[in-house]
């Protein structure tokens, strides 16, 4: 994760370089690119929680899944999150929150009964350790530089199409520093892009063996993901299409099956984490 900030970073660097050779005021980037990050970082998860219907609940209300979050807690000195609950059908969990003290943990009603409490407990240790890591800040960082390069090549669009319109070679030049300005912003999303589902993948595999370290039970989580993602396969895509902007928080990607975003990956493969899991039970038993 560190390795992927850093060139996220190297590449926003180059990006803002390329902005001030074209000839962009580094006082309005500076500024948008500031309030940009502040927003960013403060409404995400508030957000991204109003998006998927997510509702607090209280311990009288699931004491289960408070019993179990509380549990985990203690054993990894982690400060209680938020609890909450998303009504759907379809069987999943996500973490939020830039901070552990900011974080929200949550399930779906669906995964809440389909599981039994050693699989979700599997579940919900995997949800703490993205909190444990700060992945979910990581992930927000890392989406900012997209959404820059979004906006800045948005920006450039409005400009041609309102920026004057002269003619004459300084004519000629603005149009020449808004092409280069559109080309740039196009491959740092790109790259951006690439990145962050290599960093995605990356923080599943980590949350997994988090998971199986914190609980000492990696075939129970085990058991849960491969019981999710056979429920997965059979959800309908109206409640899918519901979390798939936000498909890269949840344990198990929230994929409609004919959506075009099936195409970039920003989980492992199933037998990939099922295999690294294997290979931690045994280690932890002493069989390898």
């Amino acid at each position: 994760m560190v390795l992927t900030m850093f060139l996220l970073g190297l590449l926003y660097v180059a990006f803002i370089g390329a902005l001030f050779a074209a000839g962009a005021g580094a006082i309005l980037i500076g500024v948008v690119a500031v309030v940009l990050l502040l927003v960013q970082l403060s409404t995400a998860d508030k957000l991204a929680l109003a998006t998927l219907g997510a509702k607090q609940v209280s311990p009288q209300e699931e004491p289960e899944l408070h019993a179990i979050i509380e549990r985990l807690c203690v054993q990894a000195n982690l400060p209680k999150p938020r609890v909450a609950v998303i009504e759907s059908p379809m069987p999943n969990a996500c973490a939020m929150g830039r901070s552990p003290k900011s974080a929200t943990v949550c399930a779906t009603r669906g995964i809440l009964q389909l599981l039994d409490g050693a699989e979700l407990e599997g579940v919900i240790g995997h949800e703490l350790t993205h909190v444990i890591n700060r992945d979910v800040m990581v992930m927000t960082l890392a989406s900012f530089f997209a959404t820059l390069a979004a906006m800045v090549a948005q920006f450039a669009l409005f400009m041609g199409a309102f920026g004057g319109g002269g003619y004459g070679r300084g004519a000629r030049d603005e149009e020449e520093d808004i092409l280069i300005v559109l080309l740039v912003a196009a491959v740092v999303y790109a790259i951006s892009f690439v990145l962050l589902q290599a960093l995605s993948r990356y923080r599943e595999f980590a949350a997994d063996r988090g998971s199986a370290v914190l609980t000492g039970r990696p075939s129970a989580l085990s058991s849960a993901l491969l019981k999710i993602d056979g429920a997965m396969q059979r959800t309908p895509s109206r409640d899918l299409r519901v979390a798939e902007g936000l498909s890269a928080f949840f344990i198990i990607p929230a994929r409609s099956k004919e959506s075009l975003m099936n195409l970039f990956a920003d989980h492992p493969p199933l037998d990939k984490r099922l295999a690294a899991l294997s290979r931690l039970e045994a280690q932890l038993q002493g069989t390898a």
